[in-house]
C-alpha cells in the first residue's frame, strides 16, 4: 500500500530534529522542550537509524546539518509549522480573565476610559467589560466584579473604600478668559451650563451662586441644561459656557489646559464621595490587579486634589 503512515519515523523524532534545526544546539533545544539533552541525543540517532542516514555533524563545541539534514529540516520545519497552526485553531481558546467594572455614565466617561488605555498596555492578559449606567446595580444578580459609587459619605456601601471627595470649581474653555463667574459683571456676559438634575442641586448653578453671594443667581444669564454629566463638561471644552467641574473627574482637562478655573473662590467639597465597592466572593488575581490599578489611580487624584 502506497504512502503507508507507518513507514514515517515517530512524530516526536522529527519534532525533536526540528527543535535542534532551528536552535543548532542540542542544549537549547532541550530547553524548549523540556527534557534532558541526553533524551535530545538518543532521540536524533533514533531518527537517524530510522532513516539511515545521518542529519548531523558533531564537533566539541558546535553542530551543522549534513546535506541529508539541511534537506529534511527545509521540508519539515515548514510542515510541522503548519500542523502547529492547524492545531491551534482547532483548540478551544484559552479562556481570559476579563473584569467586569460598573459606574455612572459620567464617572466612566470623565474618569474611567481615560485611564483605561494605560492600563491594557500594562496588563494586557487581562480583558475589562465598562458596565456605563445611572442606576444603581445589584453585584450579585448582575454578575458586577467593581463599582464605582457616588453617594453621600454617610450613605456608602459596607465594605466599600473611599476613592475621592466630590469637590466643585467651575471652569471654562480658556479662550472665553473667565477668572471670577461669581462677578456680577462677568457672569451676566457668559452661558451657564447647568446639570439638569434636581436631584442633585449642589451640582447646579443656583446653589453656587448663593453660596458665593450672588443675589440675583442665574436668572439672567442665558442656560444650556443637559441631563448628563460628561455633556455639560463636554459644552465647556467646546466653549459654549461656564460649567461646574467635579475636581476629581475633570483634573486630567485642567492640568492638560484644556479647561481653566473660572472663579477666585476656592474650591466646594460636599458631603458626598466616590466608593469603590467589590462584589462578595469574586476575589481572583485579575480583579486584584484591576482593584490596586482603580486604588493607584484614585490615590494619584487625591494628591492632585491637595
Amino acid at each position: 500500500m502506497p504512502n503507508r503512515l507507518i513507514d514515517l519515523p515517530p512524530l516526536d523524532l522529527l519534532r525533536t530534529f526540528v527543535a535542534v534545526g532551528r536552535r543548532m544546539s542540542i542544549t537549547l533545544a532541550a530547553q524548549d522542550l523540556c527534557i534532558v539533552q541526553s533524551a535530545v541525543s538518543r532521540q536524533i540517532q533514533a531518527l537517524e537509524n530510522a532513516l539511515a542516514c545521518r542529519l548531523f555533524v558533531r564537533s566539541y563545541r558546535s553542530i551543522e546539518f549534513t546535506p541529508e539534514g539541511r534537506h529534511l529540516f527545509h521540508t519539515a520545519d515548514p510542515m510541522l509549522g503548519q500542523l502547529r497552526a492547524v492545531i491551534d485553531a482547532l483548540r478551544p481558546p484559552v479562556d481570559r480573565p476579563c473584569i467586569t467594572i460598573t459606574a455612572t455614565i459620567g464617572v466612566t466617561s470623565l474618569w474611567l476610559l481615560p485611564r483605561l488605555s494605560a492600563f491594557q498596555r500594562n496588563v494586557p492578559d487581562i480583558d475589562v467589560r465598562v458596565a456605563a449606567t445611572n442606576r444603581v446595580t445589584d453585584l450579585e444578580r448582575d454578575g458586577m466584579d467593581l463599582a464605582l459609587r457616588f453617594c453621600p459619605d454617610t450613605s456608602a456601601p459596607a465594605g466599600a473604600i473611599r476613592l475621592f471627595s466630590e469637590t466643585l470649581v467651575p471652569v471654562a474653555h480658556p479662550s472665553l478668559h473667565v477668572t471670577s463667574i461669581e462677578d456680577v459683571a462677568q457672569s451676566h456676559r457668559h452661558v451657564l451650563i447647568d446639570y439638569d438634575d434636581s436631584s442633585r442641586p449642589w451640582l447646579q448653578w443656583k446653589s453656587w451662586l448663593r453660596d458665593a453671594g450672588h443675589k440675583s443667581g442665574p436668572s439672567r444669564n442665558a442656560r444650556l441644561l443637559f441631563n448628563q454629566y460628561d455633556q455639560v463638561v463636554q459644552a465647556a471644552l467646546a466653549g459654549q459656557g461656564v460649567a461646574l467641574g467635579r475636581l476629581a473627574l475633570i483634573g486630567n482637562l485642567l492640568a492638560d489646559g484644556q479647561l481653566a478655573i473660572a472663579t477666585s473662590r476656592p474650591p466646594v467639597t460636599t458631603d458626598h464621595g466616590y466608593w469603590l465597592l467589590e462584589r462578595r466572593g469574586a476575589e481572583s488575581h485579575a480583579l486584584s490587579a484591576v482593584r490596586d490599578w482603580i486604588l493607584a489611580e484614585a490615590a494619584t487624584v487625591r494628591a492632585a486634589m491637595e
